[in-house]
């Protein structure tokens, strides 16, 4: 919007506290009551001086105001100078800040669009980051169901139990192995494996004392680990005596059973820190096995299963040969008899050759009108010789060939 004329200061009237703006209406005005000032100073002292110095000052008045008439033409050019420079001035700002404008548009834009990926990609991390923090609660609730599963005797003996069962299970047939069964003395070992040849089954058992061993584990001090360890100790040779004892029965089961660890950690742990207590077992014919040597195991005895079905079903297999054997001599009597019948048949086809060579060639003489006797006629008893192995007729010559085999 264009500014009115003059309505800014022009001149500036330097004092000691500073510079004062000054319009050129107000500094006319005051030249103006400085001039009246001047003639009424000058009526005052009258005379001929007073009329001398009056024409003087109507003198410099006309020139103030010729002055200030063109100061006024000046000023309105100027102004005019200056509004045209203002509209080209705001002019230029206006094309200046539309292109800013439209810059800090497009960059703005283009910052919305990188937000908006950043918080897309964000939402997906997340996304991400929540199905795994599930997948580690729920992790959490099954460590904590195990770490109470193993904290009570009867649920932890149930589930190594239930490994080993699910071991056995996957390497054996059905029917060579019995989970709970009772002996004669009353006792119900976990499993027990049936062996071959009328031997006596291998007893397994599944309770293993784990609660010495996770006391051992969480101790804070020595005192209390070495507390720990020695009750764990106690607590296994107690263990191993009552397999041995109630287990082992001489006739009924195998002189060693097995005494089954459901961790590899633990049965590493026991053989490095309890040498004496797996010493001891062997001594009492007690085996500590993990899962990985109870597989090992249960595929050796599979093995041993899968002999003895083969040697028990050896007198039937023989019996399957030698009849298999008389079918190959019957096969090769028939044989026999087929090519006798195959060489009579071939003489018999010889003789029809001759046969028929014969009659080609009488056919051929009546064609050709020939009824003379040939000079040399060979004999009826030429028709009992051996026959020709070549024979011509109109289809060409037939030949056959006998192979004699022993």
């Amino acid at each position: 919007m264009e500014r009115p004329l003059f309505s800014h200061p022009v001149f500036e009237i330097v004092t000691s506290s500073g510079t004062i703006p000054v319009s050129p209406l107000v500094l006319v005005s005051v030249l103006l009551v400085i001039a009246a000032v001047l003639v009424l100073l000058f009526r005052r002292r009258g005379g001929t001086d007073a009329e001398a110095h009056a024409f003087e000052t109507e003198t410099r008045l006309a020139e103030l105001l010729r002055i200030q008439s063109e100061m006024q033409g000046r000023m309105a050019a100027m102004a005019e100078v200056f509004g045209s420079r203002q509209s080209e001035l705001n002019q230029a700002i206006s094309q200046r800040l539309d292109g800013m404008s439209h810059r800090i548009g497009a960059t703005l834009t283009e910052q919305s669009k990188h937000t908006h990926e950043n918080l897309r990609r964000l939402q997906e991390r997340l996304a991400v980051i929540d199905a795994a923090q599930n997948n580690i609660q729920s992790l959490a609730k099954d460590v904590v169901g195990l770490q109470a599963i193993l904290s009570d005797k009867q649920t932890r003996g149930a589930f190594g139990q239930s490994r080993m069962e699910t071991i056995i299970a996957d390497g054996l047939a059905q029917g060579a192995y019995a989970f709970q069964p009772t002996l004669s003395n009353g006792a119900r070992p976990d499993c027990t494996i049936r062996m071959p040849n009328g031997v006596p089954p291998l007893v397994i058992d599944a309770k293993f004392p784990l609660e010495a061993w996770n006391a051992a584990r969480k101790a804070q001090t020595p005192e209390a680990a070495k507390a720990a360890a020695q009750q764990f100790r106690r607590d296994l040779d107690v263990h191993i005596r009552d397999i041995a004892e109630k287990y082992l029965i001489a006739g009924e089961t195998q002189d060693i059973a097995f005494l089954f660890v459901p961790s590899e950690s633990i049965f590493a742990g026991i053989h490095e820190h309890h040498e004496a207590i797996v010493q001891k077992a062997h001594r009492l014919r007690v085996v500590i096995v993990s899962p990985s040597l109870l597989m090992l195991s249960i595929q050796v005895i599979q093995s041993v299963l899968k002999d003895q079905r083969m040697r028990e079903q050896a007198h039937v297999i023989q019996g399957e040969v030698a009849h298999l054997l008389d079918d190959l001599l019957r096969l090769d009597e028939r044989v026999v008899k087929l090519q006798s019948h195959f060489s009579a048949a071939q003489k018999d086809v010889e003789m029809i050759a001759t046969s028929s060579g014969k009659i080609a060639r009488r056919g051929a003489k009546i064609g050709a009108l020939d009824f003379t006797e040939p000079a040399e006629e060979p004999s009826r008893a030429a028709e009992t010789e051996v026959p020709v192995r070549a024979v011509e007729s109109r289809t060409g010559f037939l030949k056959l060939r006998v192979v004699d085999e022993d």
